[in-house]
């Protein structure tokens, strides 16, 4: 792949920061008008004093040194107070780009589907949320203040110091270029060693972040050792990328303000010479050495600009990648609603086919199937024989390719995305519950429900005398993912959160698995007495459970080799015979 130029790079940078900055032009623009008002005060105050020591030397008057010293104090006030609402104005604009960004990622994360997870770590996303978001607030506040007065302060201060001394003034200002040439020759190297650093950063935020999850099962396998011996390796990457940048910083910046510095020195060795010939007043050397000394400040400051310029150009890449990938499954240009209320439950397979990416094997190979409204259909099969990924066909939390599944009838890749996962209830293997209330986990999916539908549900859901027992009953706080729950009470959560909904379809992947058989039974068939309208897909290793469903699908290998009810299958060899025996003799052997 093609190199892009350096400098197309930095334009698409410069781009990129004025589309952060577009909707608060207003306020930027204030913030940078203050600034050019503080900078032409900056010139006047350096001319008064001129004007005050030549006048003084002619004349010398105790009222007009007063008179001088007051306008001087009122000018430098109102510098002051200027100064510092151009910083608060841009300060605030860097702030509200911060909150616009962080708001644009986290809808923007809404968006994408569950495969974008697996291949990007919960840590990466929340350092580049965070800290790379920081980096650019800091780009957007400090650095476009601190560019913006070092621009106005050469603007206005060398040609009022060419007009006092062309020769003092080329001499004194000799050592800028040197100065360029040196921001040039570290600018690569600072962004590099910066990317560096937030990338570390990024690899130990995710460590954190999963090992944290993962407590529990570090302390089972008594790994803390190790898990120390993997932070202290990211720790110590981390810091030897700190340490490398801080050696770049401490050898330019020193550099640069030493060099701004020697300007000083310049104007003081010559100004001696230039006041005895009579080319220059003593007031216009006062001027001068004011002048040079308001210039070292700003051109100091370029080294610490550049770094946060380098940080947040590391940083815009890093969000940028995030906000430019599409989520693979969405609405295309033509959907049609479809009202919940409206939906029977009827699901059709024609020849559904998908493959995950770098797979060699379809997951789903040519699957067909047609199930009426109000069935209970059992799915079950081998490991890895794809009935997850049938299950996640549906709602299509994977990109199924059009004309392949249909909900009543209509495909469901032209159904809006919302309409349809409104029409699905889902409860996937893991049941992740959030961290609050066993009561706002199960209304979930209707935040406004009365306590007495929560109750019916987690009563369908074989959870309602558990949760009375507990001492603070639906008020019960989970924990993070549900930790104070055992594996079946967060899965009868989950599928309590599901009903809530009432869908008219209710898809479970495997939900009951950490429940035993007699209490996967009772659910089941409080599904089917309480909603005979809801169709109901029921994927399980529980055969005893499976039987009871209207038909039996029967998957191997991505396909369905099997289909009917339970006496059907039963009675003919095949796969589901061989996994009916296989669940008779477990039972024999638990008993």
């Amino acid at each position: 792949m093609a190199r892009s130029h350096p400098t197309s790079g930095h334009r698409s940078h410069l781009r990129k920061l004025g589309s952060y900055l577009r909707p608060h032009w207003k306020l930027s623009s204030l913030g940078v008008i203050a600034l050019l008002v503080v900078n032409g005060l900056g010139v006047w105050i350096p001319l008064l004093i001129r004007d005050g020591i030549d006048e003084l030397q002619v004349a010398f008057s105790f009222q007009r040194v007063m008179g001088y010293a007051l306008l001087v104090l009122v000018l430098a006030s109102v510098m002051w107070f200027i100064r510092m609402a151009s910083r608060i104005m841009l300060f605030g604009v860097g702030r509200q780009v911060e909150f616009d960004l962080k708001q644009r990622l986290f809808e923007h994360l809404l968006r994408m589907e569950p495969a974008y997870f697996a291949k990007n770590t919960a840590g990466e996303l929340i350092s580049r949320a965070t800290s790379d978001v920081d980096n650019i607030r800091r780009l957007l506040g400090f650095a476009v203040l601190s560019l913006a007065n070092t621009l106005f302060a050469y603007a206005f201060t060398v040609p009022v110091m060419l007009s006092l001394s062309v020769r003092l003034t080329v001499v004194a200002l000799a050592v800028y270029p040197i100065m360029l040439v040196l921001v040039r020759l570290f600018s690569d190297r600072l962004r590099n060693e910066q990317l560096r650093v937030q990338e570390a950063t990024s690899r130990l935020s995710d460590l954190i972040q999963e090992d944290m999850s993962g407590i529990a099962l570090i302390k089972i396998y008594a790994q803390e050792q190790n898990e120390r011996r993997a932070f202290a390796a990211l720790n110590d990457e981390l810091l030897d990328a700190n340490l490398t940048l801080a050696r770049t910083r401490n050898t330019l910046f020193p550099l640069l303000g030493g060099l701004a510095s020697i300007s000083l020195l310049v104007i003081l060795a010559s100004g001696a010479g230039a006041i005895s010939s009579g080319a220059l007043t003593v007031g216009d050397f006062v001027a001068m050495v004011l002048y040079v000394e308001r210039l070292v400040f700003p051109t100091a400051l370029l080294g610490f600009t550049i770094t946060a310029y380098q940080r947040g150009e590391v940083s815009i890449d890093r969000v940028e990648a995030i906000l430019v990938s599409e989520p693979k499954v969405s609405d295309g240009p033509t959907v049609y609603p479809l009202p919940r209320d409206a939906v029977q439950g009827r699901l059709e397979a024609c020849n559904l086919f998908y493959t995950y990416p770098d797979a060699v094997r379809p997951a789903l190979d040519g699957v067909n199937f047609r199930i009426e409204p109000g069935e209970t259909i059992a799915i079950v099969g081998p490991i890895g024989s794809g009935k997850s990924t049938l299950a996640n066909a549906l709602p299509r939390l994977l990109n199924i390719a059009p004309g392949q599944v249909f909900l009543d009838g209509y495909d469901i890749t032209k159904i809006a995305l919302t309409d349809l996962r409104q029409a699905i209830a889902y409860v996937p293997q893991e049941s992740f519950l959030f961290s609050t209330s066993i009561l706002n986990n199960i209304r979930y999916g209707e935040p406004t429900a009365e306590i007495v539908d929560v109750q019916y549900a987690a009563k369908q859901a074989q959870m309602a005398g558990e949760i009375e027992n507990f001492p603070q009953q639906y008020d019960t706080i989970v924990g993070e993912r549900g930790i104070t729950l055992s594996g079946g009470q967060r899965q009868r959560t989950a599928l309590a959160r599901a009903l809530m909904i009432d869908a008219p379809v209710l898809v479970l992947d495997d939900a009951l698995s950490s429940v035993d058989n007699q209490t996967a039974t009772h659910i089941l068939q409080n599904l089917k007495a309480g909603t005979q309208s809801q169709t109901v897909i029921f994927i399980s290793h529980q055969m005893g459970a499976a039987a009871m469903s209207d038909r039996i699908f029967v998957m191997d290998q991505g396909r369905i080799v099997q289909a009917g009810t339970h006496e059907q299958l039963v009675a003919r060899s095949g796969l589901y015979q061989r996994l009916w025996e296989q669940h008779k003799l477990e039972e024999v052997l638990h008993e």
